[in-house]
């Protein structure tokens, strides 16, 4: 990964968390946290 491709990758990813903050009130970054965790249970379970 060259340095352009990761600083545009940041740049991105804080876009979306101050769109996030901006108009969605947090909703997607709780929505995306708790997919996360039952997708670590889920594998946890199959491990």
């Amino acid at each position: 990964m060259t340095n352009l491709i990761a600083a545009v990758l940041a740049l991105m990813i804080l876009a979306l968390l101050a769109l996030d903050a901006a108009v969605l009130n947090w909703e997607l970054s709780l929505f995306l946290g708790r997919q996360t965790l039952a997708l670590i249970e889920l594998v946890s379970f199959w491990r």
